[in-house]
């Protein structure tokens, strides 16, 4: 089959495990790593931190990562691809370029991908006509208050990626591109893919979405749980991807976890949409056209993907703000256990309505863990529970309001019924509530744009 480019993926989100990169390069061999550090919502957490200090905005937590792994990586040749750089990704290569110096590392290059953050250049696009409505309800992302977007983020895709890589960057640091882009981008500059060969990028963005969440293709969240061997060792995943698109799906060996059709096709069907048109920045893809074949323990050939050009868009993650809200729970036992949750509840919505502080129904929402709440109907609700977990959320445009509302749980321990006996948490506080803003921009729009630099030590 001719030359294998390993590709593994050691981070599914902002917060998955801190030791699956390190494990995936040291256990076994890998000639690149991505990591995937954004969620829709977490572009707009990182503006906040940014407005604050406009040295932050990017995922702190890869450079961190990098003081163990960095080291590794250079010593074995492996490149790193990520979107850890957020709406900053300046500051994080300048970041990396610091600890490089500290752990006297020499020559690293690092190229980062800009382009993709929208907002700087909002007023310009309002004015140009791109309204950016969004694409479920149809309002305009251009009528709603400046102060209140939070982000505006184009997907970008994998070409820019690629042309990092071309350009010898050890590691390729972007904001918001294609969590796909992760996979396809190093298949493009390793083969030297066109931007037309549907078929390929097609595979390189079936490959790119299977192991996308990390774990979850290797056992994790798997339906099966129960079979899935030494999960707490489980196994990050591992691409031997081959020029004519096809690849095999894997995990070094003596990691746990599992790799099966099953596995895969859970994971294939994340996020997927319609069969017949996965779209992404760099082509659409037919996962009807998808074959998979359990070739040997732990590993999964998949080929036959068939690919077809793009749309003339790129797909914008907005967020906007939304006003605040706030959560408490207190654990109510004993004898009627339901009717005292319940009763509990009546009380926090009447004391505040006598403080002058009224909450209408759909701005709240009160919940009865252990009673079947969550998920109504897959099995039947007790009678009778000697516990329960109440928990009590508002929202409201008005910061006060909220704060209001998180003061009046904790004295239902001694002016409620008896039986408070858990107050989880401690006073709830007013926190944002981030609204998601998809939509979508021609292409002609943006510009994509890489710049390498070398840290010289």
């Amino acid at each position: 089959m001719g030359r294998v480019v390993r590709i593994g993926n050691g981070q599914g989100f902002w917060g998955d495990s801190p030791d699956a990169a390190y494990e995936l390069v040291t256990r076994g061999p890998v000639d690149y790593i991505g990591l995937d550090y954004l969620a829709e919502v977490t572009l707009s957490i990182m503006m906040r931190q940014k407005l604050k200090d406009p040295a932050k905005g990017y995922a702190t937590d890869f450079v961190t990562l990098l003081r163990r792994l960095l080291p590794e990586v250079m010593a074995r040749n492996v490149k790193i691809v990520t979107n850890a750089g957020g709406l900053n990704p300046r500051a994080c290569r300048e970041g990396i370029f610091r600890l490089a110096e500290e752990l006297r590392i020499r020559g690293l290059k690092v190229g980062i991908v800009e382009g993709d953050d929208l907002v700087p250049r909002l007023d310009e696009l309002f004015a140009a006509g791109m309204h950016l409505p969004h694409m479920e309800t149809g309002a305009r992302l251009s009528d709603v208050a400046r102060d209140r977007i939070l982000s505006a983020n184009a997907y970008l895709g994998a070409m820019p990626v690629a042309e990092a890589l071309r350009q010898g960057a050890h590691i390729v640091l972007a904001g918001r591109i294609t969590d796909t882009a992760l996979v396809l981008g190093p298949l493009v500059a390793e083969f030297g893919w066109g931007g037309e060969d549907w078929d390929l990028l097609a595979a390189g963005t079936v490959a790119g979405h299977i192991v996308e969440c990390g774990a979850q293709c290797t056992g994790g969240n798997f339906t099966r749980w129960w079979e899935v061997p030494d999960l707490w060792d489980v196994g990050y995943p591992v691409l031997e991807c081959h020029e004519d698109g096809t690849f095999v799906v894997t995990k070094h060996p003596g990691s746990g976890g599992c790799v099966t059709e099953a596995t895969v096709s859970e994971q294939l069907l994340y996020e997927m949409g319609d069969p017949t048109d996965y779209i992404t920045a760099d082509c659409r893809v037919d996962f009807t056209s998808i074959r998979l074949e359990q070739e040997g323990e732990n590993r999964v050939r998949v080929s036959g993907i068939k690919g077809r050009p793009p749309t003339e868009f790129y797909k914008v993650s907005a967020s906007v703000h939304k006003g605040f809200k706030a959560a408490g729970q207190l654990v109510i036992s004993g004898p009627r256990a339901v009717e005292k949750a319940k009763l509990c509840a009546d009380l926090v919505f009447r004391r505040l309505e006598k403080a002058g502080v009224a909450f209408p129904p759909e701005d709240r929402v009160v919940e009865l863990l252990g009673t079947g709440v969550c998920h109504p109907g897959v099995a039947p609700a007790p009678s009778d529970v000697p516990e329960v977990v109440l928990r009590i959320a508002v929202k409201s445009d008005d910061w006060h309001k909220v704060e209001r509302f998180g003061m009046e749980l904790a004295p239902l321990i001694t002016s409620g019924p008896p039986g408070v006996t858990g107050f989880s948490g401690g006073r709830p506080k007013p926190q944002d509530i981030v609204s998601f803003w998809p939509a979508l921009i021609p292409k002609n729009m943006v510009d994509p744009f890489v710049r390498v630099s070398v840290e010289e030590v």
